[in-house]
């Protein structure tokens, strides 16, 4: 189970970050 919530958490910070880099001025 723990594998899975970490697996998950890396996934959100990738969308993040991914959508930080497309929209920087939506910063």
């Amino acid at each position: 189970m723990e594998d899975i919530v970490l697996l998950l958490i890396v996934v959100a910070l990738i969308i993040y970050l991914s959508a930080v880099l497309a929209r920087p001025d939506k910063f």
